[in-house]
């Protein structure tokens, strides 16, 4: 594993100077430690802020960039996926429009650098995923050196953990927009409900997680997909009561708890098999 962290080390180096796309997660903040012990003042982060993304994670992210030194090098600027045409729709390509509006916003400040690639923290285990982000980030030029050299997400963990990164542990993330099936319109409202509801479920104690926003008649319905090691835990007396008040307080007119327990990318179990062969297709072309 150690081979692996000495050849991105590598990587980055031979880049010279690069933009890491910084979201806060585990991996862009395993990436970015990396890229800023390989070449300090050449390395440069940002993070694209927008109603996608949980409140919280930005601030996350603003702090940790900080205490990794990057000050002024990192950028927190402005995103817009609901403005680009089609996104509220919530198509099931939606991550391919997020991915290209992340890049359109990175390339200024890569270009102002001379071009400097901008680096994502995709990893090989993302590759086995439905993720049209990773070909439409590609699309933009975008490089993935952690699949370079075949990271894979527990290695990455192991590696956060042995050089004393706090987000060694950190829930598996995604942004708000995924917390809605295909089809069912993302607005600002409805992703602060999602963010306020699942900032709420955290607050109770519980890490990993999402509300999963469903709608039928106007009627609005959260899913709760928490880790199958909480589930008793949640229907206790006491905290059942809380859970509903706050779903009921924020909107939802049920409060659903789904038994499956949480696993990452639940929404593509519903996609027809033709749209899943197309989306795996164009990710891997």
């Amino acid at each position: 594993m150690s081979d692996k962290l000495d050849a991105l080390s590598a990587t980055l180096t031979g880049y010279g100077k690069v933009v890491v796309a910084f979201s806060g997660g585990v991996d862009s903040a395993f990436l970015l430690k990396v890229a800023v012990d390989a070449l300090g003042d050449r390395c440069y982060a940002v993070t694209a802020v927008s109603p996608t993304i949980a409140r919280s994670e930005i601030k996350a992210a603003v702090e940790l960039a900080q205490q990794l030194g990057l000050g002024d090098r990192h950028h927190v600027v402005d995103s817009h996926e609901l403005e680009v045409p089609g996104f509220a729709d919530n198509p099931a390509n939606r991550c391919a429009m997020c991915k290209t509006e992340l890049m359109d916003v990175a390339g200024p400040i890569a270009a102002r650098l001379g071009d400097a690639p901008i680096v994502l923290g995709t990893n090989v285990d993302d590759l086995g995923d439905v993720r049209p982000g990773i070909a439409a980030a590609r699309d933009k030029g975008a490089r993935m050196p952690m699949v370079d050299v075949g990271l894979s997400k527990q290695e990455i963990r192991d590696l956060s953990r042995a050089l004393d990164l706090p987000t060694w542990d950190k829930p598996q993330l995604a942004c708000l927009s995924s917390r809605f099936p295909y089809g069912t319109k993302i607005t600002p409202q409805r992703l602060r409900q999602v963010d306020e509801f699942e900032d709420g479920l955290r607050e109770l104690g519980f890490r990993q997680l999402r509300v999963r926003f469903h709608e039928s008649n106007n009627v609005l319905i959260a899913r709760l997909e928490i880790d199958s090691v909480d589930l008793p835990r949640i229907v206790a007396p006491g905290v059942r009561d809380r859970v509903v008040a706050l779903g009921k307080k924020l909107g939802f007119a049920y409060i659903s708890l789904d038994l499956a327990g949480f696993r990452s990318g639940s929404n593509n179990e519903v996609l027809p098999a033709e749209t899943l062969v197309q989306l795996k297709r164009t990710q891997s072309s």
